[in-house]
């Protein structure tokens, strides 16, 4: 099966790289989190990617373009455009009825082949994978008079959030109408109907928006606990 991956945002919460090269080049472990996610997909034996490129898309052109292994169709998908519209304009390139879809900037040791299997079983348009929310703050536990007893550091919350690492039906395509945003309002059209089924993940994953993150998931690589490269 074909991987779509966004990669053509501006990425201006992380200025600190980006000005000077795009978000999906930024690296973990001395490789970009962009090849990592290659390499995500390449032991699930998926080898098919199409980028959908926008900000500086020629230096990620240049860095895999001699990528071995794989095939990687480059497609400009504009500067400035929404993911939505980035997804229509390679919706020509799409060979089959199912696709993976992921963003640029995620990091998971999500079992692909089960996340497909899963979305075949359901029948759905899409089907994301759901990840625990966790909490950005240390927790605090009382007792019944109101005493701290414990604490819990970051914990995962009993609350689900949108963990990217899709599989789309071409179905999608007319859900995406013009100016249309991709969660705001295709993804919005399609759970009214029904058809988003959230497969829950709960290992690890990680995305790349700060340079907090930057530095967190370098030390996690820089420990060898690496979950995501099998």
């Amino acid at each position: 099966m074909q991987v779509v991956v966004l990669c053509g945002g501006k990425g201006t919460r992380l200025s600190e790289y980006t000005e000077k090269i795009p978000k999906p080049l930024i690296e973990v472990g001395g490789k970009p989190i962009l090849w990592h996610i290659i390499q995500i997909y390449k032991s699930f034996n998926c080898k098919d990617f199409i980028f959908c490129l926008g900000y500086q898309g020629n230096k990620i052109i240049e860095y895999f373009k001699n990528e071995k292994n794989v095939n990687i169709h480059f497609e400009d998908t504009g500067l400035d455009s929404n993911k939505a519209e980035r997804l229509k304009k390679i919706a020509h390139l799409i060979k089959d009825d199912d696709f993976f879809v992921t963003y640029g900037d995620d990091l998971s040791d999500v079992n692909i082949q089960e996340l497909y299997d899963y979305h075949k079983k359901n029948k759905k348009i899409v089907t994301l994978t759901a990840i625990n929310l966790v909490s950005s703050f240390g927790i605090l536990e009382f007792n019944k008079k109101g005493d701290v007893i414990g604490f819990k550091e970051k914990p995962k919350l009993n609350y689900f959030m949108n963990g990217g690492f899709y599989v789309f039906n071409k179905k999608i395509f007319s859900y995406m109408k013009d100016g249309y945003d991709l969660e705001k309002d295709t993804f919005q059209g399609l759970a009214k109907s029904n058809e988003i089924a959230a497969f829950k993940h709960n290992g690890f994953w990680k995305s790349m928006n700060t340079l907090k993150d930057v530095i967190e998931l370098n030390e996690i690589y820089d420990k060898g606990f690496v979950p995501w490269l099998k």
